[in-house]
């Protein structure tokens, strides 16, 4: 059985979520306890609990302690099946989070999974918004053969959420290594800004040109997106997603959630001053698609490798979790102002 101790490295919900994960994969029983150790209201919050149940019908698994505030649960996996499966999250839970907690899970299936994620947020705090998955991390994995796609039904925000996601899924015959060491040349920049039930405040138009004059103003040009959103009417609210290609097939993303008391034109200009400090370092991916990367470098054979400007707690914990559980090796090496992630074993 693996035993997991929740309050190592960040002590947060990745380290619960990736060892669900690959519990499922490798068909062993998971014990994890001190769940979120670290975090201000440790134990599942729903979005949490949600991840594991849907992770759960995943795998037919066999679960205990898989309730609200726990702080210890057993996992016992069994065969990764496929077809339809529903989850709900019931709040403003972030949909994104518990798509990536089961995507590894969804990719060892013997055939198309179809995900239906329900009432909860495609675009909250703390969490990627369903549009980067959408236009960065799933590009990404596509290029090792990890293959998913995703269409947002209703986009959902903080505090109602009320968002609903259906993803899709084939499995992985043949993962490859992928190899991110060099940026090259910026190619494009692109981005999608939505807002929802607030058109008549052009919310989704004025981010778009404050990203825009941003990235004008420091000698970047762009093409972004504008979505005037109705599929939610319980909850208003706005996004804003911009990505950065280049000539060696690198993909560099920043996104921006709008809030109560904070400017459409600071939503559009936050995003675009976080894409502009990443293309500025030159990596190869951005902070976030860093540490999200790490499971899938692990789950393949052969070198892969990453050049990011920090290496974040949630990416030491990764890679941590992907030592132990799977036994592959990886390396961090500073190169320049970067860091290169190499997995070596």
């Amino acid at each position: 059985m693996l035993e997991i101790d929740g309050s190592q490295k960040s002590g947060s919900g990745t380290i619960l979520r990736l060892s669900i994960a690959l519990s499922a994969i490798l068909q062993r029983s998971l014990h994890i306890f001190n769940i979120r150790q670290n975090r201000p209201q440790p134990g599942l919050r729903p979005q949490h609990l949600e991840a594991v149940l849907t992770a759960a019908k995943l795998c037919n698994a066999k679960i205990e302690g898989v309730t609200p505030g726990s702080r210890e649960l057993w996992f016992k996996p069994g065969e990764i099946g496929n077809g339809h499966f529903e989850a709900e999250i019931g709040t403003a839970g972030s949909i994104p989070m518990l798509l990536t907690a089961v995507l590894p899970i969804c990719f060892f299936a013997k055939d198309d999974i179809n995900l239906h994620v329900m009432k909860g947020g495609t675009d909250v705090s703390h969490s990627p918004t369903v549009n980067y998955l959408r236009t960065v991390f799933l590009p990404v994995l596509g290029r090792m053969n990890f293959c998913a796609s995703i269409t947002v039904q209703k986009y959902g925000y903080y505090p109602r959420g009320n968002g609903e996601v259906m993803m899709n899924t084939k499995p992985s015959r043949f993962p490859q290594p992928i190899q991110l060491e060099y940026f090259g040349k910026l190619s494009s920049i692109k981005g999608v800004s939505v807002c929802t039930f607030l058109s008549e405040k052009r919310v989704a138009e004025r981010q778009a040109n404050a990203a825009r004059n941003y990235l004008s103003e420091r000698g970047y040009a762009s093409d972004i997106q504008i979505v005037n959103d109705r599929s939610n009417s319980l909850q208003k609210g706005s996004s804003i997603v911009l990505f950065a290609e280049t000539d060696t097939g690198a993909i560099i993303g920043a996104d921006a959630i709008g809030e109560l008391g904070k400017t459409s034109e600071a939503v559009g200009a936050e995003a675009a001053e976080k894409l502009v400090a990443e293309i500025s370092a030159k990596p190869t991916v951005d902070d976030h698609l860093a540490d999200m990367l790490i499971p899938y470098f692990a789950l393949t054979e052969g070198h892969s490798a990453l050049l990011t400007k920090i290496v974040s707690d949630h990416l030491k914990t990764n890679i941590w979790l992907s030592e132990t559980i799977l036994g592959t090796r990886f390396d961090i090496k500073k190169v320049n102002s970067l860091y290169k992630i190499e997995k070596v074993g």
